[in-house]
């Protein structure tokens, strides 16, 4: 059997960062701090990143990312069905990604949520990280009630002895991209639109359970794939060009998410299927990752089995032309 591999990755030393989540022996150079939830790790942090990088070669320092978990809205709004672009173990992974020198993760608590600005930065940055430099977004705001301004900032850094720089807004269009613009456009749909402002394109990881063998019996085998940090932001419903990863392979795929009408009458089974092209091995139980290029249709109840056959065919030759693949999904 031949496996068509949508692109070839070279292998590279990854970049270690070090991760603190205990800061208590602290130590690094001049450390240049930011501070913030970081969630997506989207093109306005990584122009935040940016500046921190600069500002650390200027003063012969190292690159400090402080970030909070759990999320401060998980501690802040415990009833509230909240979702997040990324998981911690993603975006620890997408900061490394960034070069940064060390990624401190504080704690989140209600009683942490209470420190005013100049506290937490007496108590954290002050003295556990010896910090040089802090870099701050345009609208960022620290402490109790979000009453660390810029203008008390500034403040508390001639307090301590520190420098503080202000990064403006990162503009995409006339947008200034956010993470609540990202989980927007996720949650409709508009996969194209918010990788326009991901540092990478939005992607999904799981494990691979059983399922009804439906597309099996059709002749699209599906992996079925389980998420299972309920926090996660799955995209909309509907069927998706992407990237499949698998035991450091990537292929062609085309991915439903939804309640398969055609087959199922409970709504409350949400799924999440992915249809790997020209790929025949059993790999219940692998982990997967999913990598999201575009959207091409709405979920659709069709009046049969077969009608959802010729339906899929279609999808798979749009996969693969998008993929540039010579596949016999592609050959009429």
């Amino acid at each position: 059997m031949i496996i068509y591999i949508c692109k070839i990755f070279f292998l590279v030393d990854k970049y270690e960062m070090k991760i603190h989540r205990n800061i208590n022996k602290f130590k690094a150079n001049n450390p240049v701090i930011t501070v913030g939830t970081f969630d997506g790790v989207h093109l306005g942090h990584t122009h935040i990143f940016n500046k921190l990088k600069e500002k650390a070669r200027l003063i012969d320092g190292e690159t400090v990312v402080v970030t909070f978990w759990p999320h401060p809205k998980f501690v802040l709004q415990p009833d509230a069905d909240i979702k997040m672009i990324n998981t911690i173990d993603e975006k620890i992974d997408l900061i490394q990604a960034q070069g940064i020198d060390h990624l401190v993760i504080l704690e989140f608590s209600k009683a942490f949520a209470k420190l005013s600005s100049c506290n937490f930065i007496d108590k954290y940055l002050h003295k556990k990280l010896n910090i040089k430099a802090l870099i701050v977004g345009y609208d960022h705001h620290f402490g109790k009630d979000r009453e660390g301004n810029f203008e008390v900032l500034k403040a508390c850094a001639n307090q301590y002895n520190f420098s503080i720089d202000k990064v403006d807004a990162f503009m995409h269009g006339s947008l200034i991209v956010s993470s609540t613009l990202i989980r927007n456009a996720v949650q409709n749909g508009e996969i194209e639109k918010a990788n326009t402002w991901l540092s990478k394109k939005y992607f999904i990881s799981g494990e691979i359970v059983g399922g009804k063998k439906i597309g099996r019996n059709i002749g699209f085998p599906t992996a079925n794939i389980y998420v299972a940090e309920n926090y996660k932001m799955i995209p909309a419903s509907g069927v998706y060009v992407v990237e499949v990863s698998l035991n450091n392979k990537q292929y062609a795929g085309m991915l439903n998410i939804g309640y398969k009408p055609t087959v199922n009458n409970n709504k409350m089974n949400r799924t999440i299927e992915v249809h790997i092209l020209n790929f025949e091995k059993n790999i219940y139980n692998e982990n997967i990752s999913v990598l999201f290029h575009k959207k091409l249709r709405d979920e659709k109840k069709f009046s049969s089995l077969d009608e959802l056959k010729q339906q899929l065919k279609k999808d798979k030759k749009l996969v693969g032309k998008y993929f540039n693949l010579e596949t016999p999904a592609n050959k009429s």
